[in-house]
């Protein structure tokens, strides 16, 4: 590609710039004010003109002929606040934006569609990413330049310059952009690989012992700063550690689940996890708290409880609800997208984390005289300490070394523990929260869904159902179009965009568990057919792949086909789990050659960078090992089910009814006065056992 980077300018981080509190009055107005997402709203009284994303808008750029300056950020984002009051509310900057620009505002939540490209291309223009991303595009919506965190001089420099080449020298900025879209066309392809075998127990042992390298076995998670969740890693090595029997590994995930539980990225005094740690210890998080992440953590709490028994994972998935709950459920059922991580300090300043710390001086006068014990308990200490006088709690030790150095039973210092926590919680209470990010968002719901499910059918507390159903008939009510599509957001009773794959995946993985502990046919049903509309309207055959954006839906430099998995596990990876199991229940449906042909598109990468493919590798378990289908037929089949289905059991799915069904796994089951667990494979079912004992001695 042609090296034209002679005016590029990429700044990926600043020294400070505190942002002042919110301004009351309203100079200016821009289009934004229409939107609905609280990131575009926060942009609205912006000097800048700002535009949110459209077929209109890209439409205007081509008939004045005037280059798009694209930000994209989101609501908890802390650099996005930064550079909006340095650059974006400053009229002299808005001046220049203005004149020579389209100016478009993106929420990457709302629109991860747009980030993904324009992601790739910063990465392709300068190696790094991140938010906010500035992005200078031709009319057509063809990048040429990007940045993220730009200080207001450099910004206004870098505009100006960019305004006069494509002014002077039109043709070059254009050949460029052409280089780059092509770049991005070839990085994202995926070809249909249809000579190979389908990867081997032995090629997973493999890629693992490759991955092992990377592990921190002493701090958990992976031998790096900053420190991300990455929930689907240690999902698939739970799964992998238990059905191939790697007590080594099993000991990396409880070391690794357990140091999280400790760290500062988990909020001690009010529950649910932040985004990453800065550190390697968990300790210093980015105290942005999002959905996303709290509904896959649950999940995984919750099946490592149902491996392990404890305790230390069950108050996790408790408080981890409660603070979801509390903090981000709608009046609808609905959840919301996360909270920021800036807040007002004692002297009215938006700071990072200022909600969550505190001083040693502030806890001796709250705790008094249990101050001791909670000093030891969480590191009021230089292991415990941030920054200037203020610490982020984090624990280091077990409860049973604690009461041990203090001479005290157990249950008195957990007492001690829940009491001096409850006292910090009211305390903060007081002070000005962080900023609630209020959209909905689908597929992050269908996360939130599936760990509330999975927290049920592994913790048995129904509450944890109630709130399910409620969020499940929310997204089945608010969310799903007549035409059997749906939407990607909501707020305020009004959804606006199209839904793109992820949202198709996560809802249609957890309503097919919420079939599993319901056996509520209406759940199984509608995640069929939100199967079949993405097959016709997502799936490319060409590759063998789904895109992620529908066919419904204009296409921008390209159609992304996103294979890797994240923070986030991939959309095709979680489309092509969901085709598996649903093969199982459909089997004329020709659902498990797709999963099968999507996992050897994919599988060439497993040997070099499995982490980056977890979600994926959970197929290689299912294909080389045992995968069963298991029937429960009778009057008593939901405690039957219920003493089945809280053993973790990830190579097999669920299915029950009273009397006969007409899936074919129920059909012609049913034994009168007698409620029987049949073990199938395929279909084909071993003689039929009339006890939950028996059954799992099959499994």
């Amino acid at each position: 590609m042609k090296k034209v980077l002679f005016f590029i300018l990429v700044v990926t981080s600043a020294l400070g710039c505190k942002k002042n509190s919110d301004k009351v009055s309203h100079k200016h107005t821009n289009a934004l004010i229409k939107e609905t997402s609280p990131y575009l709203l926060q942009h609205a009284h912006n000097p800048v003109n700002w535009e949110a994303w459209s077929p209109d808008v890209l439409n205007k750029a081509k008939k004045e002929d005037k280059l798009l300056l694209i930000s994209i950020g989101y609501a908890a984002c802390h650099w996005c606040h930064v550079m909006e009051k340095e650059c974006f509310e400053d009229e002299e900057v808005a001046q220049v934006m203005n004149e020579n620009f389209i100016n478009i505002k993106i929420d990457r939540e709302e629109r991860p569609d747009v980030d993904q490209i324009y992601m790739d291309a910063i990465q392709m223009i300068s190696g790094q990413g991140g938010w906010p991303l500035n992005i200078v595009a031709l009319p057509d919506g063809r990048p040429f330049w990007g940045a993220t965190y730009v200080p207001k001089d450099n910004w206004i420099k870098s505009l100006e310059q960019l305004a006069e080449l494509y002014k002077n020298d039109k043709q070059r900025v254009t050949d460029y952009a052409k280089d780059l879209a092509n770049g991005l066309q070839t990085i994202n392809l995926v070809e249909n690989n249809v000579d190979s075998e389908l990867y081997s127990l032995e090629q997973l042992d493999s890629a693992v012992q490759n991955w092992t390298q990377y592990f921190d076995t002493f701090l958990g998670g992976h031998k790096r700063a900053p420190k991300f969740m990455m929930p689907n890693n240690w999902d698939f090595l739970l799964h992998y550690a238990t059905t191939m029997d790697k007590p080594e590994i099993m000991e990396f995930v409880d070391t690794t689940l357990t140091r999280m539980a400790y760290g500062g990225v988990y909020d001690h005094v009010g529950g649910g996890f932040s985004r990453y740690a800065v550190d390697v210890k968990w300790h210093v998080p980015h105290f942005e708290k999002m959905l996303y992440d709290n509904g896959q953590l649950t999940s995984l709490y919750a099946k490592a409880y149902a491996v392990t028994k404890n305790d230390l994972y069950k108050d996790v998935i408790a408080e981890t609800i409660a603070f979801v709950k509390d903090e981000l459920l709608d009046k609808s059922g609905g959840f919301y997208s996360s909270l920021d991580a800036d807040s007002l300090d004692e002297h009215g300043n938006l700071e990072e984390g200022a909600y969550y710390i505190w001083t040693e001086e502030q806890l001796i006068n709250l705790l008094e005289d249990d101050y001791k014990i909670f000093q030891e308990y969480f590191n009021i200490n230089s292991y415990g300490h941030w920054e200037e006088e203020n610490y982020v709690l984090i624990r280091d030790k077990s409860d049973e070394e604690i009461a041990k150095s203090f001479d005290i039973d157990i249950e008195t210092l957990r007492k001690t523990i829940r009491k001096s926590l409850s006292k910090l919680k009211n305390e903060r209470s007081k002070r000005p929260r962080p900023r609630l990010d209020d959209k909905i968002l689908t597929s992050w719901n269908g996360l939130m869904l599936k760990g509330l499910v999975d927290a049920y059918r592994y913790l048995e507390n129904d509450a944890y159902l109630d709130l399910a159903l409620k969020n499940a008939e929310f997204i089945e009510q608010e969310l799903i179009k007549n035409d059997g599509s749906l939407y990607r957001n909501h707020k305020n009773g009004k959804s606006t965009i199209n839904a793109f794959l992820d949202d198709y995946a996560t809802v249609i993985d957890a309503y097919f568990a919420l079939y599993e502990v319901t056996f509520d046919k209406k759940w199984l049903n509608s995640a069929k057919n939100l199967l079949d509309y993405a097959q016709k309207h997502f799936f490319d055959d060409a590759s063998g792949m789904f895109f992620y954006t529908s066919d419904q839906d204009q296409s921008l430099i390209r159609r992304t086909i996103e294979v890797d998995d994240n923070v986030i596990s991939s959309s095709n990876s979680m489309m092509a789990i969901n085709l598996y199991k649903f093969d199982k229940l459909f089997p004329s449906e020709g659902y498990g050659e797709t999963s099968n042909q999507m996992l050897k598109n994919v599988q060439k990468d497993f040997d070099r960078r499995a982490q980056g493919f977890s979600n994926w590798l959970h197929l290689v378990l299912f294909n080389n090992k045992n995968f069963y289908e298991v029937a429960i037929i009778g009057d008593d089949y939901r405690d039957m089910a219920q003493q089945i289905s809280k053993v973790y059991l990830p190579n097999s799915i669920l299915a029950g009814s009273k009397k006969n069904g007409n899936l074919d796994l129920l059909k012609n089951r049913k034994v009168p006065g007698k409620t029987l667990v049949y073990i199938c494979q395929e279909g084909a079912c071993k003689l039929p056992v009339s006890t939950a004992k028996e059954a799992l001695e099959q499994l």
